[in-house]
């Protein structure tokens, strides 16, 4: 069988679909076209009539020379009014055109379409590994990491712009964040195994002992690649800088969820799903704590009926960040609306003050609003992108199986119905006509080779645990940012 085989030519099909259709179709300019209303800017003269300012409406005759200068001075030229004037702002709906002149639309709508077009791939690549065991490469792993570097990269590029800012403090929040998340990895490294089940140290001997083992194969003497210590203080690091990076996500999405639950004070269905899904986060990393998880959910303490079964309880956690996905991709439309509706909110609090305004910051006010949507939807919606793609990572590399969520009776009837309808092995791929059967079968072995070693260095349980502190803390970072930035909106502004 080929090394690729047939996920090589479903990443293919599903590569040149995004390539080919995603001018004509997008999955994210459908999910915010006319699905919006933003509010539209008043003009000078709409402003001047509010204020009672009167305007020359009469036609005088002139030079074309004069016409094109008055024409320039009346363009840059701004008047005053009083800042608690009475405005009606006129509403449209947001269409294609209007969203492609947004800042950071290319990046959002190249990351929505990728994890759409990823998350089929995966899909398809789990029912293609679910008929059978196979040797060959999953190649959905790249399409993860992928996702995840391309998430990686918007938010990157987003605190640079925060940091690009002169007159704003946002430099020394991120630095601030940055230290109190690094002070936080340190403290959570030294929490022992039987109070977070993370499972580091166990991957970490297995990944020290097979590296030892094989270097020892290749006569080399070794005490293994790096310490325990050293191995930390990686963690460390990138705890820091993922949480630096968090920062702004976790704020925004605070005020999101404040706004949203205001505007929606007259449906209590949708109140509750806006409260479920902020405090989902909450309910994942505790699922990570063993007291709380394992020990009472899965019926260890007290003697108590298990909720979950124990072998269902690892791919249970997974689960219910593939849900909080969902959930937050759903209720996208009333946190975006809850954005552009600070455009009003931004004229009744200038109404409240005294003195006057221009007609160009009142314009540039309103207009803002809108111009950062696509900021905004990136802040809201790439930390569960990057989530979800780490918890792909984490089942396939993991080792986990699916089938492990309706217990451990049904994944063993899946098995043997698996091996008596998929028994007979599928027909080898033929081999290339300018390559003889002798060195095929040596370029075969050779690579087969060399992936064996990789996994025997590289096992299950090291993914195990490497990959579920990652996804905790990218999930509790997070959320740490974003309870904090519900407190400073609810109690401190």
């Amino acid at each position: 069988m080929a090394i690729l085989g047939l996920q090589l030519v479903l990443s293919l099909i599903v590569f040149s679909f995004l390539n080919k259709v995603s001018p004509y179709f997008s999955f994210a300019r459908w999910l915010l076209r006319g699905r919006l209303v933003r509010y539209l800017h008043p003009s000078d003269e709409d402003l001047k009539s509010a204020a009672g300012i009167p305007t020359t409406n009469g036609k005088v005759k002139m030079k074309r020379s004069e016409a094109r200068k008055q024409e320039a001075k009346a363009s840059s030229n701004s008047f005053t009014i009083p800042r608690n004037t009475h405005l009606n702002l006129d509403t449209a709906k947001v269409e294609i055109l209007d969203l492609m002149q947004l800042k950071f639309y290319a990046d959002y709508q190249w990351l929505l379409d990728f994890t759409l077009s990823a998350i089929v791939v995966y899909v398809l690549t789990e029912i293609y590994y679910g008929l059978g065991p196979k040797t060959e490469i999953n190649i959905s792993v790249l399409w993860c990491l992928l996702a995840i570097g391309f998430g990686i990269r918007i938010l990157i590029a987003q605190t640079a712009m925060y940091f690009r800012t002169q007159d704003g403090g946002e430099r020394i929040l991120c630095f601030t964040f940055g230290f109190f998340f690094l002070v936080a990895s340190m403290g959570i490294l030294v929490i022992d195994d039987k109070i977070l089940e993370f499972g580091l140290e166990d991957g970490y001997n297995n990944f020290s002992q097979s590296a030892e083992n094989y270097l020892k194969k290749q006569g080399i003497t070794s005490q293994g690649p790096i310490t325990f210590l050293t191995f930390k203080i990686i963690l460390i690091v990138i705890c820091c800088i993922s949480g630096a990076l968090l920062t702004f996500p976790g704020l925004r999405y605070a005020r999101l969820h404040l706004d949203s639950l205001k505007y929606n004070k007259e449906s209590p269905h949708k109140q509750v799903l806006l409260h479920l899904n902020f405090i989902l986060p909450l309910i994942v990393i505790l699922l990570w704590v063993k007291p709380i998880g394992r020990n009472i959910i899965c019926g260890k303490a007290w003697k108590v009926q298990a909720l979950i079964p124990e072998e269902s309880f690892d791919i249970v956690r997974l689960v219910l960040i593939a849900a909080m996905f969902v959930m937050r991709l759903c209720l996208m439309v009333t946190h975006m609306q809850a954005h552009l509706n600070l455009a009003f909110e931004k004229v009744e609090s200038m109404r409240k003050e005294s003195g006057r305004v221009t007609n160009l910051e009142i314009q540039q006010m309103i207009t803002s609003v809108f111009y950062y949507l696509c900021v905004v939807a990136l802040q809201y919606i790439t930390p569960v992108i990057i989530l979800l793609f780490l918890m792909f990572l984490h089942k396939t590399l993991g080792n986990y199986s699916w089938i492990a969520l309706f217990g451990e009776s049904t994944e063993e009837y899946f098995k043997e119905f698996v091996v008596s309808a998929v028994g007979k092995p599928l027909p080898r791929t033929p081999l290339p006509t300018n390559l003889t059967a002798e060195e095929a079968a040596l370029t075969a072995n050779q690579f087969a080779v060399a992936i064996t070693n990789l996994r025997s260095v590289f096992s299950y349980i090291w993914y195990r645990g490497v990959l579920s502190f990652i996804t905790w803390w990218v999930n509790a970072a997070w959320f740490t940012s974003t309870a904090f930035g519900v407190y400073y909106y609810s109690k401190l502004t």
